[in-house]
């Protein structure tokens, strides 16, 4: 397990590319300037010993040297001790629709981006909850099981889209039963489900689902994404909308959402529904649902000691700029015996 304290010098490296730009220019410019002075066999004569390669190296130790500095100020750190705690909290499941329907973008930037979001500000709002992801189209599949590790949520957010399915469709039974696996202590009564959802369904035994989650002392709380009115679902190839997906007649698919399925959803789940629309409004409906429930203890394994690696990383530093301070741009004795750029002397060459 790994920490980074500072991400924001990470920009750093983008002085990188920069650095390099720039060599470049400087080198065609002094390439140009150099043909007005002489032609280029007379300027080999007068200074037959500059090396074309050592500057080239030069830049890749500069280039080494803010690498490491940037690291460095990043402050990466290493869990070194790993300990199982005692904690209180919730155990919720992000039930998260990836159809098709969810690449509409009645609502900016679109549908699934929103859904991502506003599940990504709820675990931020989290303290010692329990998270777990399930991601659903025509079927539904685990994406993250029951954790603690909100980082690793994230990333397992960030990674879905509605090219992640092979089956389309929208299937949120199989959604809810897939939910109820995830809880793996039978006295629970901190259960909760979320599901993020345009609320378009092409099934009809939702409410059997439902019945059974909420049998189980599950409670599924569902929060609408898109607009009433509806939107075009669009074809995209590269990252470029291409045309809108359209139905046998040819006339252009609207899909819209379907606030009274998903609150029927959340009433007969013993939970309640919000529109997405305003994350902040969600991430106050998720906190008061969530302050109403009883927290469950329950262990779990942290890492208690991490330990700082910036020093590796600034004595790398030091030792390139050690190497670039005695490293000359004139040719050395061992560079001309490897004749790197197959360079005649002018011995050779009488």
């Amino acid at each position: 397990m790994y920490q980074l304290d500072e991400k924001i010098y990470f920009y750093g490296l983008l002085v990188i590319p920069v650095l390099v730009f720039l060599f470049l220019m400087l080198s065609l410019w002094k390439k140009n300037r150099q043909r007005y002075f002489a032609n280029p066999e007379l300027l080999k004569k007068l200074s037959p010993d500059r090396s074309v390669f050592k500057p080239v190296l030069k830049l890749i130790l500069l280039s080494l040297v803010l690498a490491c500095i940037s690291i460095a100020l990043v402050n990466p750190k290493i869990g070194t001790k790993l300990e199982t705690v005692k904690r209180e909290g919730v155990d919720i499941v992000f039930a998260i629709d990836v159809s098709k329907s969810m690449a509409a973008e009645d609502i900016a930037p679109s549908r699934l981006e929103k859904a991502k979001r506003i599940a990504s500000e709820i675990i931020n709002s989290l303290a010692s909850d329990r998270i777990g992801i399930i991601a659903y189209a025509a079927k539904a599949y685990p994406q993250l099981p029951i954790t603690t590790d909100y980082s690793a949520a994230k990333m397992f957010l960030q990674n879905m889209n509605t090219d992640m399915m092979s089956s389309q469709g929208t299937a949120i039974s199989d959604a809810i039963k897939l939910a109820k696996t995830y809880y793996d202590d039978q006295d629970q009564t901190n259960r909760v489900l979320f599901i993020i959802s345009d609320g378009e369904d092409h099934e009809q035994n939702v409410s059997e689902a439902v019945e059974e989650a909420r049998n189980e002392g599950i409670k599924i709380f569902t929060i609408g994404i898109g607009d009433v009115n509806g939107a075009p679902i669009p074809l995209r190839y590269n990252g470029v909308i291409q045309s809108y997906k359209k139905d046998g007649n040819g006339d252009v698919v609207m899909t819209k959402l379907d606030e009274a399925m998903l609150r029927s959803i959340a009433e007969e789940g013993d939970g309640g529904y919000i529109n997405g629309s305003n994350t902040d409004d969600v991430i106050e409906f998720v906190k008061d649902a969530l302050d109403k429930m009883d927290k469950t203890e329950f262990e779990a394994k942290q890492f208690a000691d991490f330990k700082d690696q910036f020093q590796w990383f600034i004595a790398g530093a030091i030792l390139f700029l050690f190497l670039d301070f005695f490293l000359l741009e004139r040719k050395t004795a061992w560079l001309r015996k490897l004749n790197l750029f197959n360079e005649k002397s002018d011995e050779d060459e009488r």
